[in-house]
């Protein structure tokens, strides 16, 4: 299987190097089964000129008052993988493809450089600075390719009327891959930036500090390392596989869902409580195995069971998580968080859910991932 999806990711990066020559290609690629995409996408789109205005992507429903059931806000997009609402209502999601959507009123489709959609990469976090209403600062982490590399990186961008300008490298000398991109990113209450970065695709990593990835990382607004982190690196924990969901507890404790492993030795994803310098153990442990100096889950599936968790969101004191092969949205307490106390919601209502975030109006906001455009921003009532 490793030697396949070798030479399936150097031909992938020959028809990349190859295509140069070709005009702007835009494929649209198939849904990803499990957890592991088939990595033959690569798109990359120029930003949008007055010109030529991108398609615009209306919000389906708009009603009010808040309904009490599921409601299709927006339908028609294609691998959504982060949202955020900004200071005036509107939504912006990220599309892994390459695209900034805005969705509202005056909606409208931003294509971001630099993008390279190979497998389970290409644009995916996303997240507003806390000064963004003075500020206008937007922070993407996205996938690209570097020479015969795939690379991950955090850029900076001002967004201000339906444009992004003066874009900022805040972060690289992550590894890209096909597979295991991390790609979330969150302002923590302490101000400060966190990132989910996976193992690439090659498990030592996740266990050697000098790389970033299969790691959880912290620096501050402009890239810089805070004073505060562990290893004088950006590295604020480590031993991880492919974490993919961020929330913080109403006592401040940062809590990560983690991909667990997959193929015929699948399940064991993990609720990871995360704290400084900690190590998580992979590819060493798994599950609720031990071992000295490294850290075990709050709670994993097990190996029957297989959720592929993705982003979180913490509303009071419960944790909701999505659920991709386990196409389902999660719920668990964070106090006396157990197995036995996880409750599954919508199993197989809306295909794979991405991410779920807690909007302004006291509702949840899935996102499906099932692709060919078919994917959704669905509000449903906090459970």
């Amino acid at each position: 299987m490793k030697k396949k999806l070798i030479v399936a990711s150097l031909c992938i990066l020959l028809l990349n190097a190859c295509s140069n020559s070709l005009p702007n290609p835009k494929i649209t690629p198939s849904a990803e089964p499990a957890e592991l995409a088939v990595p033959t996408v690569i798109i990359e789109e120029s930003s949008p000129t007055p010109e030529n205005p991108t398609p615009v992507i209306p919000l389906v429903s708009t009603s009010t008052p808040v309904p009490q059931e599921p409601e299709v806000i927006a339908e028609g997009l294609n691998f959504p993988w982060e949202l955020v609402f900004l200071p005036d209502g509107d939504m912006l999601v990220t599309e892994r493809p390459g695209t900034l959507l805005l969705l509202g009123e005056n909606g409208s489709r931003i294509p971001v450089d630099g993008v390279s959609h190979i497998g389970e990469g290409g644009l995916l976090g996303m997240a507003l600075h806390p000064d963004f209403a003075t500020n206008g600062w937007i922070y993407l982490y996205l996938t690209s390719t570097q020479g015969l590399s795939i690379v991950n990186r955090i850029e900076r961008y001002i967004y201000r009327d339906h444009t992004l300008s003066e874009r900022v490298l805040i972060l690289d000398g992550i590894r890209g891959a096909p597979i295991h991109d991390g790609g979330r990113i969150k302002f923590g209450p302490d101000g400060m930036l966190y990132i989910t970065t996976g193992d690439a695709g090659m498990t030592s990593l996740s266990q050697d500090l000098n790389s970033l990835n299969g790691k959880i990382l912290r620096i501050e607004d402009d890239g810089t390392i805070p004073a505060e982190n562990p290893f004088v690196t950006a590295i604020w924990s480590w031993g991880h596989r492919n974490p993919q969901g961020l929330a913080w507890d109403s006592q401040g404790r940062l809590w990560a869902t983690e991909h667990g492993p997959s193929g015929t030795d699948s399940g064991q994803d993990e609720v990871n409580l995360i704290e400084k310098g900690q190590n998580f153990g992979w590819p060493v442990i798994r599950g609720q195995e031990t071992q000295a100096d490294m850290v075990s889950p709050v709670i994993e599936s097990g190996k029957r069971d297989t959720w592929a968790p993705s982003g979180s969101a913490i509303v009071g004191d419960d944790l909701f998580f999505a659920g991709l092969r386990g196409q389902a949205l999660f719920k668990v307490p964070v106090e006396g968080m157990s197995l036995e106390k996880l409750e599954v919601l919508y199993k197989g209502e809306f295909g794979r859910i991405r991410n779920v975030v807690l909007g302004p109006d006291g509702r949840l906001y899935l996102m499906t991932s099932n692709g060919n455009d078919s994917d959704k921003v669905i509000a449903i009532p906090i459970p």
